[in-house]
C-alpha cells in the first residue's frame, strides 16, 4: 500500500507490538498474517504494514502498524465488523502480550519542540 498525503485535520498512527502464541511459520501462523493483512482493506486504513522485529532490545516479535486521517475513521476501523472478528477469532487467541500505541501525529516543525 502506497503512502497517502496527509490531508486530515489530525493524523492517528496506531502501530500495536506482539508476542505470539503460535508457533514459528506454522499454518497457524501464516493464518494469523493471512487474516490480519485483510485488515488493510477495511476504509481509512491507511499506510497498513506487518512487522518482524530485528533487535533484541524488547520482548515483542512482530507488529501491526497503519494510519489514520481523522479520529472518526480511527474509530469506524475499530468497530468495523472485519475487526471485530479478527479480535475475537485471533487476536485474543494467538497473541500472548501486546503493546499498542495510537497517537496523534503532531504538526510542528523540529525547531518548535526545542
Amino acid at each position: 500500500m502506497s503512502p497517502r498525503k496527509r490531508t486530515g485535520t489530525c493524523w492517528i498512527a496506531s502501530p500495536g507490538f506482539t508476542k505470539l502464541k503460535l508457533p514459528e511459520n506454522s499454518p497457524e501462523q501464516t493464518r494469523f498474517w493471512e487474516v490480519a493483512r485483510n485488515l488493510a482493506h477495511i476504509p481509512g486504513v491507511l499506510n497498513f504494514q506487518c512487522l518482524k522485529q530485528t533487535s533484541p532490545k524488547n520482548p515483542f516479535e512482530y507488529g501491526l502498524s497503519m494510519e489514520f486521517e481523522d479520529q472518526g475513521k480511527y474509530d469506524s476501523y475499530s468497530d468495523h465488523v472485519e475487526h471485530q472478528a479478527f479480535i475475537q477469532n485471533f487476536w485474543l487467541n494467538d497473541v500472548g502480550d501486546f503493546l499498542e500505541i495510537d497517537y496523534e501525529v503532531l504538526k510542528v516543525k523540529l525547531w518548535q519542540l526545542k
